[in-house]
């Protein structure tokens, strides 16, 4: 391993957190001698909001293993095509399954553009910064603690993009648009200006809003712009949201057939075009994030930059490259965890497939040293299969020679 290899490795698997806290901090050290910052996009997806931009989509990646490496590769992928802005991110859901904290993911995306000699700002992005509803319809302010707790973590690190997903506490039981926005609203302001009170002096960070949750009903106009109403009312910060995620026919992970495959889901980019629209015209903000486009066809990319779409976040689909160029007996003692430690997961009438597609997410945590440390061969076929897929994903998307 060369220097940045050994401290990244230091930084996640040291049996010593001093260890770790060393190496960590020695990564942030040469970053910032190399000009390598983390940073907000906050100010980029103003000039989507005013015009100046336009013509692309950003995409955000979620990385759930080979940390390092996965970025050390887009890295390089951004300054061969001049791709000019790319968010790393990890959701709340993800940090626990992982086994990523804030500090070690942040750093680990770092090293990559150490590895790479990339210069300029990072975008690290905490992704569904979500509410559990059970738990706040039992202890409202206790739940709110935990999101307060778990932002103060991320911005810590170098996270100056945050998304709140307040969206689980939607309601569509009620009888009214804001009847329905009511706790979704109520706790986006609450968090917006938390976020805002913590933010470091002279940075925007840049906060996203969800107004329906991923997998439920396509969202509407009137949706959007009665949460936002409700929102504007409770927020006290000047600076608001730069962005909102909308519900346009997608899941997370997508709707797994009985043989493994998947079901292809029908996109509304009407959804996405008119709440955009409103999103710019309205409110001043960048425009509409879609969640769960893994899962659709890489022929479909070309269409979000089309309907002026201004993010797209992008997970699943990294995470089946990887699993399917496992060495067999390495996939054979994965798939063994998962039936020991994840067999309350599974649900009745749920064949093999679509039981070990859903519930794999949960063994990266404990495979993370071992796929750390497959054999180079091993590794560059996963690294290979990931590039041929970002290639595509950021020609369709438009963002190359953006930088």
């Amino acid at each position: 391993m060369n220097t940045i290899e050994s401290l990244v490795y230091a930084s996640v698997f040291s049996p010593s957190e001093e260890e770790k806290k060393r190496a960590r901090k020695e990564i942030r050290i040469l970053a910032a001698e190399r000009g390598i910052y983390s940073a907000s996009i906050h100010d980029t997806y103003m000039k989507f909001a005013a015009g100046a931009l336009h013509g692309y989509t950003i995409p955000a990646l979620n990385v759930r293993n080979l940390t390092f490496d996965f970025a050390e590769m887009v890295f390089r992928i951004m300054k061969e095509k001049k791709v000019g802005s790319v968010l790393f991110e990890i959701a709340r859901g993800e940090v626990g399954y992982t086994g990523q904290t804030h500090d070690e993911f942040a750093t680990s995306i770092l090293a990559g553009a150490i590895a790479q000699d990339y210069r300029g700002p990072v975008y690290l992005q905490a992704d569904h910064t979500q509410f559990s509803a059970e738990k706040y319809g039992a202890d409202p302010l206790g739940q709110e603690e935990v999101l307060k707790k778990f932002i103060q973590a991320a911005v810590d690190a170098g996270f100056y993009n945050i998304d709140i997903d307040a969206s689980t506490l939607v309601d569509l039981k009620k009888g009214t648009l804001p009847e329905q926005q009511k706790e979704n609203a109520h706790m986006t302001a609450r968090l917006v200006d938390f976020i805002r009170e913590i933010e470091p002096e002279g940075t925007t960070i840049s906060i996203g809003g969800e107004i329906g949750h991923i997998g439920g009903k396509n969202s509407t106009c009137e949706e959007f712009e009665t949460f936002m109403t409700l929102v504007k009312k409770e927020m006290k910060s000047a600076t608001g949201l730069s962005k909102v995620s909308v519900q346009t026919g997608t899941s997370h992970g997508g709707i797994v057939l009985a043989d493994g495959s998947l079901q292809e889901p029908m996109v509304d980019f009407d959804v996405i075009k008119s709440i955009g629209e409103a999103a710019r015209g309205k409110y001043g903000m960048g425009g509409v994030v879609q969640h769960g486009a893994s899962t659709l066809p890489l022929s479909l990319f070309h269409r979000f930059p089309q309907a002026q779409t201004l993010e797209i976040h992008l997970a699943t689909q990294f995470q089946t490259i990887l699993f399917d160029h496992l060495p067999a007996a390495l996939k054979k003692e994965l798939y063994q965890w998962i039936d020991e430690h994840c067999a309350n997961e599974r649900k009745e009438g749920q064949t093999n497939e679509q039981f070990y597609y859903t519930a794999r997410k949960r063994a990266n945590g404990a495979f993370k040293e071992k796929l750390w440390r497959l054999p180079e061969v091993d590794k560059q076929k996963i690294l290979m299969a990931w590039e041929e897929e970002l290639q595509t994903i950021f020609k369709e998307l438009k963002v190359e020679n953006t930088a």
